[in-house]
């Protein structure tokens, strides 16, 4: 890339100096101590705000210099038939602290090779710590390798010579020359199939969490791919030259600049801070980042945001600039002689080879409402492909049209209603919008959140992307290939009488994200706000700002609460109120979920939600009037798991002995299936043998990877810290426990379980890792004193960045029959184990917990009662429990890291 010049060059080798290096005598260490010098010189004016761009130049030319005199030193100046070249990145005249040093070492013919001092001056540059990447080829080898390699001719379109004859890289040049080989056609597809397969290593997405700020889509190899696609198109070594021959505007040019000058400052700083050659921006790295970037106030979290939000746009102007200028290159040379096929639409637009264009060169100036109505064409012609690039260049030249004045004109507020309710590709409609900055335009409260980041680890997306994810999780539901996954929400979105409402929800649930505040209650100001400038009515609006304000509801009471309990359910139908409102509400929250984070989507956390839609339908349709009756629970519960026992030819007469022993709740928070399987696992059991584990698959295609363990044993205060601590040591994550006692002193602990490291595989199908659980468990149990040292897996790099303080407190029940412990802490092998442990020594008898990890965080919630079985009501009690468990959580964590 070509900059404009900077007066005060940075310091290269003084005259003295170059013929210092030059001899032969000049020894490693003087060397060393040259580059030191001259780099910690560099180091310092980055840290002065000296231009980004002359100091990526500066440090090649400086080892241009270095390479010169070593190459001078080993004798290699008095050899005609070799020459040295830099390639790649280098060879574009860039460096970074700590990039590769690309050389090609170019021969005339093998016999030409001066090899003793070609391998002296290799180790030489070993050595002095030099990160060079070389090779060793005559013309013809490298001619031949171009030919069949992308990355060769790639490396060779960049190359120049640094010492030597220069003959031998042109005549080197002429051989890979566009008339001989990778004619235009093939090497503009080469690079576009090495871009598309670049891109999906990192999910197509400029927006990870750790993002890689050279090979991520919107990196600097995008801004690279432009460049040499333009080199081996247009034959122009300097990317302005774009601009004279129409391929680039001035304002683009200069967009372009400035987004590659932050990604080479935040990549200068990185190889800087990291000590090595570093291109992933890791968490530890963003803080470190963040205040060296002038973001050092007292809110840490709020730093990094901000810092990377800078970050994120830059790569947002890079991916779109990428896209614009891939998409003019192919309708200019690849596809320049195909033939026309043009259908008129209106008198606006017409659809040529495909892409729908403007009829005008000024169509958006002379009627800036035509920026909406593409799109509106766009989603209402499946046989539009995309856009034209010219026309998306005039669009983005004509954004500044979109003022309030546009906002409120009547027909642009019907036109964008029009493009939420498009037919086809909504969410790609979206993504274009917003890609070319007039959905941030149109709706400047989005443009907020553009690059806005949640600096932790459950939100892998920027707050826009993840937007506009859960509108394409929306769209998708109607598809047949997702029928499978999510077979009720997509019943659901079907009920619903409008969609576009929850499409529009979709848009401004999260759009008060980096405020501060309730996000969901100052959410609900701008979705109102959008309700009415479009004209919704007020029933509309009302369930808009509804589904705003309690988007998180479901998911909250589905992880959090006892959704066995009828009391929870009727209290969540009873805020519900109808059936409308569920289905919107459920479609969402599913859509919610997995836009948030995918891999929190698995077996069990679906079947959450499955469960509490279904019971909650079950409530409407018996009416709020008329609440659910426990004991009607329970006896559908027991009638069920008997029908299944009499169906296996079991003892009834003994199950119901059996159950007579064990207490109410169990009854009403099991399934007719868990209690059958439970009891038929208690009757094979002889009573003289030690506890009884019983291991299971969750049963149906939507528990692929969840297993329910199931424990029987004589009571014991330790058995839950014990089983938490034995499924650490497995790698089994717990994301349900019920623990119920019978009249005999014996206890039944129920166990949901999956593996740690994968949500949703079938590893308990196996029968060596179901004995291993077993064994393990039976082990632990009979030496209850030992399970403090079981635990023994580390806590990953990831996790130890994100340790912020425990927060424990009791919450109400709509009927308490347990008291609710709610905890919030960072997550740690052993954490339950630990908390198991807790509740042992300070007499607190477990019944229930709900664990949910979120990222780096867990929030768990125990129900719990006092030994004897009392609630836990005494105001100075809760407060001594929930400090005590809050320090000893917060030294568990620092001591874990």
């Amino acid at each position: 890339m070509d900059f404009p010049a900077f007066p005060d060059a940075p310091p290269l080798l003084s005259q003295e100096e170059k013929q210092e290096l030059a001899t032969p005598s000049c020894s490693i260490t003087r060397y060393k101590s040259i580059i030191e010098e001259k780099t910690n010189v560099y180091n310092d004016l980055f840290h002065s705000l000296y231009p980004i761009e002359k100091l990526v130049k500066g440090l090649s030319s400086f080892f241009d210099e270095v390479l010169q005199a070593a190459w001078m030193a080993k004798g290699l100046h008095d050899e005609s038939h070799v020459s040295l070249i830099a390639v790649g990145g280098y060879g574009r005249g860039e460096l970074h602290p700590k990039s590769d040093i690309d050389l090609l070492i170019l021969i005339e013919n093998e016999t030409s090779a001066p090899k003793e001092k070609l391998e002296a001056f290799i180790t030489f540059l070993w050595d002095i710590n030099l990160d060079i990447g070389h090779s060793v080829r005559t013309i013809d080898q490298c001619t031949e390798m171009a030919k069949k390699d992308i990355t060769v001719i790639t490396n060779l379109i960049e190359s120049r010579t640094l010492s030597g004859p220069s003959d031998l890289l042109n005549t080197l040049q002429l051989h890979v020359d566009i008339s001989q080989m990778w004619d235009g056609h093939s090497f503009y597809q080469a690079k576009i199939a090495e871009q598309k397969l670049r891109h999906a290593k990192y999910q197509n997405t400029a927006y990870n969490l750790e993002p890689n700020l050279k090979e991520c889509p919107g990196g600097l190899r995008d801004m690279q791919v432009i460049d040499w696609v333009a080199k081996r198109h247009l034959h122009t070594h300097r990317l302005s030259a774009l601009i004279d021959k129409e391929f680039l505007s001035e304002d683009e040019y200069i967009q372009l600049k400035g987004a590659v000058s932050n990604l080479w400052r935040i990549r200068w700083a990185l190889h800087t801070v990291a000590g090595r050659k570093e291109d992933r921006l890791l968490f530890d790295h963003q803080r470190t980042l963040a205040k060296l970037f002038g973001f050092d106030d007292d809110d840490l979290k709020r730093n990094v945001e901000r810092f990377m939000q800078g970050y994120y746009q830059s790569v947002a102007a890079i991916q779109q600039l990428n896209d614009l200028l891939l998409q003019h290159f192919e309708e200019s040379f690849i596809t320049k002689d195909a033939i026309n096929s043009v259908e008129i639409i209106n008198k606006n637009f017409q659809i040529a080879n495909g892409q729908i264009e403007a009829r005008s060169p000024t169509l958006f100036q002379d009627e800036p409402s035509s920026m909406l109505e593409i799109y509106v064409l766009f989603g209402a012609h499946e046989n539009i492909k995309g856009i034209r690039a010219n026309t998306m260049r005039q669009l983005r030249d004509n954004l500044e049209l979109v003022d309030d004045d546009f906002r409120n004109n009547k027909k642009n507020t019907d036109l964008f209603l029009d493009i939420i309710a498009s037919r086809y590709r909504l969410s790609s409609i979206l993504r274009s919008m917003k890609h070319l900055g007039l959905l941030g335009r149109y709706l400047p409260e989005f443009g907020a959140i553009i690059g806005q980041m949640q600096h932790d680890l459950f939100h892998i997306y920027t707050v826009d992307a993840h937007t506009l994810q859960v509108v394409e999780n929306l769209r998708r539901l109607w598809l047949p290939e997702y029928k499978q996954k999510f077979p009720i929400s997509s019943q659901a979105i079907r009920h619903v009488q409008k969609v576009e409402l929850v499409y529009i929800a979709g848009l401004y649930h999260d759009i008060a994200k980096g405020r501060g505040g309730d996000h969901s209650e100052l959410g609900c100001v701008d979705a109102q706000a959008f309700c009415e400038r479009h004209g919704l009515s007020k029933q509309d609006t009302e369930l808009v700002v509804w589904l705003v304000r309690n988007h998180l509801f479901m998911s909250v009471t589905a992880q959090r609460k006892d959704i066995s309990d009828p009391e929870v359910i009727w209290e969540f139908a009873s805020y519900v109120k109808d059936q409308e409102h569920l289905d919107y509400l459920f479609i969402l929250t599913v859509a919610d979920i997995n836009a948030t984070n995918p891999t929190m989507w698995n077996s069990w956390r679906a079947s959450l939600m499955r469960q509490l839609y279904l019971e909650t339908k079950r409530a409407l349709r018996r009416g709020l009037d008329s609440p659910i009756d426990a004991d009607m629970i329970s006896d559908e519960h027991k009638q069920r798991a008997l029908e299944i026992m009499i169906e296996r030819d079991l003892d009834i007469t003994e199950a119901e002995n059996i159950w007579a022993n064990i207490e109410d709740e169990y009854f009403i928070r099991s399934n007719g299936d868990e209690i059958a399987w439970n009891t038929e696992a208690i009757l094979r059991h002889r009573p003289s043998e030690k506890p009884l584990i019983a291991i299971t698959p969750l049963g149906g295609r939507n528990f692929s990877g969840a297993s329910k363990i199931f424990i029987y044993a004589p009571n014991s205060r330790h058995i839950f810290a014990v089983t938490a601590a034995t499924f650490e040591q497995l790698g089994l994550t717990i994301l349900d426990a019920k623990i119920s006692h019978t009249t005999d002193n014996y206890t039944l602990d129920s166990f949901v379980v999956m593996d740690s490291n994968d949500n949703d595989t079938n590893l308990y199908l196996d029968k060596e890792r179901i004995i291993l659980i077993r064994n393990t468990l039976m082990e632990q149990l009979e030496t209850p004193s030992l399970y403090e040292s079981v635990v023994q897996r580390h806590t990953p790099r990831i996790l130890k960045i994100f340790n912020s303080p425990a927060t424990a407190h009791f919450v109400s029940q709509p009927e308490e029959v347990w008291s609710a412990l709610e905890i919030t802490a960072p997550d740690r092998p052993g954490l339950l184990a630990l908390v198991g442990q807790f509740f042992m020594n300070n007499s607190i008898m477990l019944h229930k917990a709900k664990i949910a990890t979120l990222g780096e965080r867990v929030e768990d919630t125990f129900y719990i009662t006092e030994e004897n079985g009392d609630l836990i009501t005494d105001n100075e009690r809760m407060a001594t429990i929930c400090n005590l468990l809050k320090e000893n959580i917060d030294r568990f964590s620092k001591a874990m890291d």
